[in-house]
């Protein structure tokens, strides 16, 4: 019995010793549990030879994946012609038949003919001299000098030199308009010189003649200078000094400040706004050869209705002048371009009231004048308030009419001459009288 315990006791002692041994020699033998299924799945099969896998059999030869790329650029060589089909109708005769067949053919070779036809579109896509016209000349040169522009310019100035207090002289008042215009021409083109590369990228501008090349740039440079220096030394020599310097300066302002400017700062648009004013003072310094509380005033008329022209006219264009490059008020500041807008709208009815006081037009002006105030007032507070296209087209057109309506109204409403005589004489009597009184 104590030999039986003692056996025991040493095997049970021993167990774990002997399950690490048996461990390691399984790992040295490679005894998996994969391998005994291994073995047990090789007993079943050659016992149960109706469970083993049948294997299929291989198909025949494949071509090697070289010839298949032999077979594949073969069949992109092969060039499938269609023939054109001859739309169905009823035969006709045999020459008509004839003609069909002569037609077919010649589709066919002009179907067949295919690198010519690319050849010449590609001589079409590449740039050709444009060769300039003298026929197209004067189209052009009124397209490079802005035409309507100018002629807005010189309707302003004509307005300045109606307004003022002295009698007409058309032979000055023609000299003025002549110059002025000369003048704006200049500038315009030289505006479209500097900004060739910025007008092509935009939609309005990119018709324009020096982007289209139609005319080269050193034209473009010649046909400014024979306007600008005509145009001062008529203003200078023809009418008086003082106009011919505010036509030099306005060139300067137009070209070397505002059209730098435009892709700088906002600013711009207010410096644009004072070129535009100054045309009807050198209307008006031309009459007088002073400048007056009158010039100033037609120049703030024409400097407040800027504002509601452009802001509205630049709204519409907000894509255009980002993919141009520039800088205004309806792409950077949208908000402060419809207050701007509201503001000089509501302008135009103090200046209106002002023109009485300043003894330039009858207290019956700003009456007649309200109402078309009031209504561009409205438009301009329907612009800040939708903040839309529509409400910013509605604008613009209604001030294209309502500066020449403006302008016309305060002519009508100008004092006469002899008015104005008329008083001169009261004030210098009461002055005579108030001399001789305090006389002994």
């Amino acid at each position: 019995g104590l030999f039986v315990w003692h056996l025991k006791n040493t095997g049970i002692r021993q167990i774990p010793c002997q399950f690490v041994h048996l461990c390691r020699v399984a790992n040295d033998r490679l005894i998996t549990f994969q391998y005994f299924n291994f073995l047990k799945r090789m007993y079943v099969t050659q016992y149960n030879k109706d469970l083993s896998q049948r294997a299929k059999p291989k198909s025949d030869s494949v071509a090697s994946p070289f010839r298949e790329l032999q077979q594949l650029d073969q069949e992109k060589k092969v060039i499938h012609k269609i023939r054109p089909i001859s739309p169905v109708h009823q035969p006709l005769s045999e020459t008509s038949s004839r003609n069909e067949l002569r037609e077919i053919k010649s589709a066919a070779e002009t179907e067949d003919s295919g690198p010519p036809v690319r050849a010449e579109s590609k001589e079409d896509r590449q740039w050709k001299e444009m060769k300039l016209r003298l026929d197209d000349l004067p189209g052009i040169l009124a397209r490079l000098s802005k035409i309507k522009l100018t002629a807005l310019v010189v309707s302003t100035a004509s307005a300045g030199f109606a307004m003022a207090p002295v009698p007409f002289d058309l032979t000055c008042f023609l000299l003025a308009s002549l110059g002025t215009g000369l003048a704006s021409c200049a500038a315009n083109s030289i505006n479209q010189f500097f900004e060739v590369p910025f007008d092509s990228n935009m939609n309005r501008t990119k018709n324009r003649p020096l982007v289209r090349g139609q005319i080269s740039p050193l034209l473009a440079v010649c046909f400014a200078a024979s306007c600008g220096v005509p145009g001062i030394a008529l203003l200078t020599l023809g009418v008086n000094p003082l106009t011919g310097a505010l036509g030099a300066f306005n060139i300067f302002l137009y070209t070397c400040c505002y059209t730098p400017m435009k892709r700088m700062s906002i600013a711009n648009t207010w410096v644009g706004a004072v070129v535009g004013a100054i045309p009807p003072v050198m209307g008006w310094t031309a009459a007088t050869g002073s400048l007056d509380a009158g010039a100033l005033l037609l120049g703030g008329i024409l400097y407040s209705w800027q504002f509601p022209h452009f802001n509205a006219l630049s709204w519409g264009l907000r894509e255009d002048y980002s993919r141009g490059g520039y800088c205004m008020m309806s792409v950077t500041h949208p908000g402060l371009c419809r207050r701007v807008a509201l503001r000089h709208c509501l302008a135009l009815i103090g200046l209106s009231t002002v023109a009485p006081v300043l003894d330039i037009t009858t207290w019956t002006f700003p009456v007649i004048s309200l109402p078309i105030n009031l209504y561009i007032s409205y438009l301009g507070f329907r612009f800040y308030r939708d903040a839309d296209r529509s409400s910013s087209r509605k604008l613009f057109f209604c001030s294209l009419w309502h500066l020449p309506m403006l302008l016309l109204v305060m002519f009508t409403c100008k004092k006469s001459l002899l008015e104005k005589e008329d008083k001169g004489d009261l004030l210098g009597g009461n002055h005579g009288r108030a001399m001789e009184i305090t006389l002994p």
